[in-house]
Order: C-alpha cells, then sequence, then structure tokens
C-alpha cells in the first residue's frame, strides 16, 4: 500500500496513484475502481483528493460524490486509528446488536459514523459480516469479536488502545 502524500497538511494524490489513475483512465467501471485504489491508500476519500482525482479522469465532481455517497463503503472522513463494525444483519440485530452499538456510544463517548476526541475509535454500523452463527458480531480492525454482550466491551476495547 502506498504511503499518503501531504502538502502544507491537505492530502494529495501518491505518484502510485496518479499511474493507477493513468492506467484506468479509459476502462469502463474506472471510477469505483480509482476510488477503491483512493480509500485504500488514505483510508478513506480526502476532499482535495476528489479534486484531483475529477480533474485526471475528467469527471464532474459531482458524480464522484454520488458514487461515494451512494456506496456506504466509502468513506468522507477520516476513520479513527481502531475501526470499530458493529452488524446489524438481522441475526446479529436479533441477538442484541443494537445493545452493542449503544453501550459502545455510552463508553466511547462518540455515536455512529463519528470518531473518538483523540482519534483512537471510529464505530459504524454494518448490514452483515458474514459471521451470523456468531451473532451479535463485532469487527475491530479485521479482528471478530462473536457472541458478545455489552459486558464484555471494555474488555475488547482495552486491547486497542
Amino acid at each position: 500500500m502506498s504511503t499518503a502524500n501531504t502538502t502544507a497538511g491537505l492530502q494529495t494524490l501518491t505518484p502510485e496513484l496518479k499511474a493507477f489513475i493513468a492506467e484506468w483512465k479509459d476502462k469502463p467501471g474506472n471510477l469505483i475502481m480509482v476510488l477503491h485504489q483512493v480509500q485504500q491508500t488514505f483510508g478513506y476519500i480526502p476532499r482535495e483528493v476528489a479534486f484531483e482525482v475529477a480533474d485526471l479522469l475528467d469527471v464532474p465532481l459531482a458524480k464522484i460524490y454520488g458514487v461515494v455517497t451512494f456506496y456506504n463503503f466509502f468513506k468522507l472522513k477520516k476513520p479513527g486509528r481502531n475501526k470499530i463494525q458493529v452488524c446489524l444483519g438481522t441475526a446479529c440485530y436479533l441477538k442484541g446488536g443494537a445493545d452493542i452499538i449503544k453501550e459502545l456510544e455510552k463508553i466511547l463517548g462518540v455515536g455512529l459514523n463519528t470518531v473518538t476526541p483523540d482519534g483512537a475509535f471510529s464505530v459504524e454500523a454494518v448490514r452483515c459480516l458474514g459471521c451470523c452463527g456468531l451473532a451479535p458480531v463485532m469487527v475491530i480492525n479485521g479482528e471478530v469479536f462473536g457472541k458478545v454482550v455489552p459486558g464484555m466491551l471494555p474488555d475488547i476495547l482495552a486491547k486497542f488502545k
């Protein structure tokens, strides 16, 4: 994965991303592929990078914004260092997924799709993590926690502080 470029605090496209965009410029489905690559590099789609992508692909910024806001995968805000995903698919919801979110909000002091003031955690609800037999499920930085109950959360979060 490329490291992000920053200029005076602003994110800019890396040479690798510029090469990737040039390679994909004339291919069908290029915008989504490019946005995936940008998000993989930065962890989200920085506003100033979206402007650069629009220029290089010769597409309106509104089209980029439309794609980014349509697909739940894309993020416009920088996530926390530890990304928490709580499943709210049917099995997880029925077994207490919403209670997990409420307890996380209480412990962390932030709601869904926000980042803690120290930048340590961000929390999002997802529709299915494919672990229905372990419901309710929570994932932090790719590590799966199954059969989670609210009382387990302090110990789980302590592993990531």
